[in-house]
């Protein structure tokens, strides 16, 4: 592999400005493409296999024209203080409000609050839902104006009005300020790495190269597979990461090569072949656990996955291609100015922060090593309290609409109105539907938790009934879910009673299904990655203590990281440091989403760290030299990278959206524990007290293991073989 990529990145940089010019043609071609695709339109969330999803799927069947996951508003009335929102002219205003709602052309009905029974007992609050026949994505601007204008017209009338519901959400697009703060923090990184402009300005150009490429294919293909906001959002998040990551490796790599004597064409090979091979490696573990992300059987889980790993292919080909060809172009622009100043290139720096860090390390390699374990085994925890759920309106701020509707319904019916179930009858086959129906709600009704129950809503055929139950307690509190698995347990019973046949469902019990769903994913897929990461580390290394040592600290940084999600968004510590207003349950797919993206950018760290230690073991300094070496090349580049990500993920955490602020800030705290204290402390002290032992492998082992030049040791040999003259290196740099 370093072979071919040595000769890559040779071509590259001889062919410069072809391979410049395919790159801009093919994001200019994918661009075109993306402004003319139609809008992506809201498949929902679907989970093959749970009870929720067949009641949706038969909900879809039996009420043609209404889809399942359409659309919904809840339009909450509260009366002025003393009074009712039964008096005369309040139930007017709200009749009123609600014929105005139900006259929109994608509304598919809109009940009145007084023949739902949907008033407070003290008659102080009543709702009405609004239900409309496509998604909320589908939602054209006409729909959402007039919501907007009938519910300002509303207010007018003395009543509070408000509004919540998935009607109600933003569809905004991937960008904004988040990208501008990480592309910034990750620019003077950049700068204080290298002293140079140009140096620190190359892997930001080329990563940003990479993002327009990856967003402007996944908006033309958003249609076509159902992509949503969020499947971007995180794309681009890791896209820009790596992207820049990535880049950073190699133009390092190159400034390393030039110092040592080496040829801008000859120093580009070299950096392409060295440290292309890890950004192959490293990029290949991050798509392996994206795209095994479809093994959880989500399909948005699988979109995202499957995009966000597309996203990192296409910076893996950036930095292998588009980057030796900018360095072709330029190839004196990235060295220091004090290289490019005086004409000569300064060789490896014998003593720097990573050497003196290391050998701190090396003398104190037990206080070092029980220092992190325990403190990230601290941090880990609050995940031992860890509950999965999904946030909704209660997450919002205090300031939108959708957050206030949401405290008046609890204040007016009790929390459990914030979360009603859905059952679904499908008495299809009964002689007496309607009496199935009846029967069925009476029996539910009486089930202990349970506020009320709706009246029954037939399809046209008659043989399929819908109705509402209202808990007595919140949608994440745990005595719902209680609730939903004792509807269920009783329903043997009720359907021999009655001949008909029960689903539950609705956004709670879908909520419910999915976190079971994904905690029981959960376990199955760490093992799988760690034991990928095993097995990929034991080619790279060829060692068996090393690979076991890296999967245990990326066990701890994960853990660790979920911890401190934990401890913020559901037990609320620092929560408003954080602009998060209300704690509660953690996403459901967050531990999935944090296993599996760590996972990938745990190994690039590892990778770029450890190969230059076994690289020096090999050319034959002693196990604790090999460290400092390690150290003294890879280092500030590691730091500098990890900084970088840090700032990307974090810039995500001033989002709007929940899910990306708590997907943010779990990656930014996973870079951080698996950089700073696994790798760079942990790592370190414990190949100390391993010593030469770190290294070995049984012989029918490395008999048996294929061998993976990662780190181009044949190109290294060949090189120092064979070593450009220094005098020549500096002429390229005169003439500069």
């Amino acid at each position: 592999m370093a072979t071919f990529l040595h000769r890559l990145g040779r071509l590259a940089f001889r062919k410069r400005w072809y391979v410049i010019l395919m790159w801009l043609a093919v994001l200019g071609a994918v661009g075109a493409g993306a402004l003319k695709a139609p809008g992506a339109s809201d498949e929902g969330f679907a989970m093959p296999g749970i009870e929720s999803q067949k009641a949706f799927d038969l909900l879809e069947q039996r009420f043609p024209g209404v889809t399942a996951d359409g659309a919904t508003a809840r339009v909450v009335f509260v009366a002025p203080n003393g009074e009712k929102v039964t008096a005369a002219e309040n139930k007017k205003a709200v009749e009123e409000t609600v014929a105005d709602l139900a006259d929109g052309s994608q509304v598919a009905s809109a009940v009145d609050p007084f023949r739902a029974r949907a008033v407070s007992e003290d008659g102080s609050t009543a709702y009405a839902t609004v239900t409309y026949k496509v998604a909320a994505n589908d939602l054209t601007d006409a729909s959402r104006a007039h919501l907007e204008d009938v519910l300002h017209a509303a207010q007018g009338s003395g009543l509070t009005v408000e509004a919540g519901g998935t009607a109600m959400e933003e569809q905004g697009g991937a960008g904004g300020m988040a990208e501008v703060i990480g592309v910034a923090i990750a620019s003077v990184v950049l700068l204080i790495t290298f002293g140079s402009l140009a140096a620190a300005g190359l892997p930001l150009l080329t990563a940003l190269v990479g993002v327009g490429l990856s967003m402007a294919a996944i908006l033309a293909l958003s249609d076509a597979f159902g992509l949503s906001t969020t499947t971007g959002t995180l794309a681009m998040m890791l896209g820009l990461a790596v992207g820049i990551d990535y880049a950073l490796f190699v133009v390092s790599r190159y400034r390393e090569e030039r110092a040592g004597g080496r040829t801008p064409e000859e120093a580009t090979a070299l950096a392409t072949g060295t440290a292309g091979s890890a950004v192959v490696f490293a990029g290949l573990t991050v798509v392996i656990a994206l795209a095994g992300l479809s093994v959880v059987g989500i399909p948005m889980l699988t979109k995202m996955g499957l995009a966000a790993a597309g996203a990192v292919v296409v910076a893996v080909l950036i930095a292998l291609t588009l980057v030796p060809a900018v360095l072709g172009c330029w190839p004196n622009a990235v060295l220091s100015r004090k290289a490019r100043g005086s004409g000569r290139i300064e060789g490896d720096v014998k003593d720097n922060g990573g050497t003196r860090w290391s050998r701190f390390v090396l003398r104190r390699p037990v206080p070092v090593l029980l220092l992190g374990v325990v403190g990230l085994g601290a941090l880990a925890i609050p995940m031992t309290d860890l509950q999965l759920g999904m946030p909704g309106d209660e997450a919002k701020s205090t300031s939108t609409t959708e957050r206030r509707a949401y405290d008046a319904l609890a204040e007016g019916f009790g929390p459990g109105f914030n979360g009603p179930l859905t059952i679904v009858v499908d008495a299809k086959g009964t002689d007496d539907a309607k009496g199935a129906a009846d029967a069925i709600a009476k029996e539910i009704g009486a089930t202990e938790g349970v506020v009320s129950v709706s009246p029954a809503r037939f399809n046209e055929a008659g043989d399929t009934a819908v109705f509402t139950v209202v808990p007595a307690t919140a949608p994440t509190d745990e005595k719902t879910k209680d609730l939903v698995t004792t509807i269920r347990d009783e329903r043997p019973g009720i359907e021999s009673e009655t001949g008909a046949t029960i689903e539950v469902t609705g956004t709670t019990a879908l909520n419910i299904d999915v976190s079971d769903k994904v905690q029981s994913a959960l376990v199955p897929y760490l093992l799988v990655v760690v034991g990928l990461a095993v097995v990929l580390l034991l080619v790279v290394f060829r060692s068996l203590l090393v690979p076991l040592k890296a999967a245990v600290g990326f066990l701890l940084s994960v853990l660790a990281s979920l911890g401190v999600v934990v401890l913020v968004f559901q037990q609320g510590h620092g929560a408003e440091l954080l602009g998060v207003e209300q704690t509660g349950p953690i996403m459901s797919l967050m531990p999935i989403f944090l296993v599996g993206i760590v996972f990938g950018l745990a190994m690039d760290y590892e990778v770029f760290l450890v190969s230059r230690m076994r690289e020096a073991y090999v050319h034959g300094d002693s196990a604790d030299e090999a460290i400092t070496s390690g150290f003294r090349h890879s280092a500030r580049v590691v730091a500098a990278a990890a900084l970088i990500m840090i700032a990307v993920f974090a810039g995500f955490i001033g989002e709007s959206d929940s899910m990306i602020k708590m997907i943010g800030f779990g990656l930014a705290s996973a870079v951080l524990f698996d950089a700073f204290v696994v790798r760079m402390a942990i790592v370190p002290a414990v190949l100390a007290l391993l010593g030469d032992k770190a290294w070995w492998l049984p012989k029918w082992l490395d008999r048996t293991l294929p061998h993976v030049d990662v780190e181009g040791e044949a190109l290294t040999r060949r090189a120092e073989a064979d070593p450009a003259p220094a005098e020549t290196a500096e002429l390229e740099v005169t003439r500069a």
